[in-house]
């Protein structure tokens, strides 16, 4: 069982944390995997902010669609 007898590694971790703190790196940049996890979220985010932009350029314009005239 690899659970059970797996090593506690909290202090490591911790100690990785806390280092990287006092140096004024924000949280979500300590971690490795932080970078891949905000690639999506700025996609995520940009992408619906200029798709609301865009829609809303278009109805000022008087279109009610996203191309076309109709």
């Amino acid at each position: 069982m690899g659970f059970v007898d797996a090593p506690n590694r909290v202090p490591e971790h911790q100690k990785m944390y806390q280092q990287a703190y006092k140096q004024h790196t924000r949280l979500w940049k300590i971690n490795p995997r932080g970078a891949k996890l905000l690639i999506p979220y700025q996609i995520a985010l940009w992408g619906t902010f200029s798709a609301t932009l865009y829609m809303c350029g278009r109805k000022a314009l008087g279109y009610n669609t996203w191309f076309g005239k109709n």
